[in-house]
């Protein structure tokens, strides 16, 4: 992968910035993202921001090697503190973290954002934090899309300002409200493979001499909300 040749998990990302957006990538490692959407003039401009200096000088070498420093700056800070008023950023990416590390840095970032930009997140795992989130802090979610690539299934969240609070179910949350509207059978095997998964550590806890049963009612009660809301509609 290079910012001519995405992954389909950071092109499916790509595919939600829309044309001529002035584009914030949190966390951006070799700042591929938007060296790709600048080489196809989808982006004003764009700030790839990340924590660690090892993937800061990562994207700075990527930029310059692209001649791209009139479009991408690099910026080293932690989370959204890489965003400045006068950038004026719409969009921000943040991906390929996990969805509790997402939520604490949309949180403490919160000083950063407008509440004008569009969101396009990419949760590891947690993704009910990030949509959680979302509720809580008037961002409707627009779009969502669910991948498998190299043994990893992904989920991609799109989410908007919105003028109103947004309230979604318990299993909108958790398993998103457009997927489950799509019915992916990829989702499908993501919440097998996690209902066999609770199932073998049910199982394992049942056999401990003190056995906690809270959390065994607790994660029958997952697996018996996975086989109602999604493999009975398989």
């Amino acid at each position: 992968m290079n910012g001519t040749h995405l992954s389909n998990r950071l092109q499916t990302v790509a595919d939600f910035v829309k044309p001529g957006a002035r584009l914030a990538d949190i966390g951006s490692d070799h700042a591929y993202l938007p060296v790709h959407l600048a080489k196809q003039g989808v982006i004003k401009t764009a700030i790839a921001g990340e924590v660690v200096k090892g993937p800061y000088h990562n994207a700075v070498s990527e930029i310059d090697g692209e001649q791209l420093t009139d479009v991408i700056t690099a910026r080293l800070a932690d989370g959204l503190a890489a965003i400045q008023p006068d950038d004026q950023i719409d969009t921000i990416v943040i991906a390929g973290m996990g969805g509790t590390l997402i939520t604490n840095i949309l949180e403490s970032g919160k000083a950063h954002l407008t509440h004008h930009e569009r969101l396009i997140l990419q949760p590891n795992v947690g993704e009910d934090h990030v949509r959680r989130w979302l509720q809580d802090n008037h961002y409707q979610i627009v779009a969502e899309r669910i991948l498998a690539e190299d043994g990893h299934i992904y989920e991609i969240i799109v989410a908007d300002p919105a003028e109103h609070a947004v309230k979604y179910s318990v299993a909108e949350l958790k398993f998103g409200p457009f997927l489950l509207q799509e019915k992916n059978p990829v989702l499908t095997t993501k919440w097998r493979s996690e209902q066999a998964r609770l199932q073998q550590v049910i199982q394992t806890m049942k056999q401990a001499k003190n056995a906690p049963e809270a959390k065994i009612q607790e994660f029958e009660r997952e697996c018996q909300q996975i086989q109602e809301v999604i493999l009975d509609e398989d």
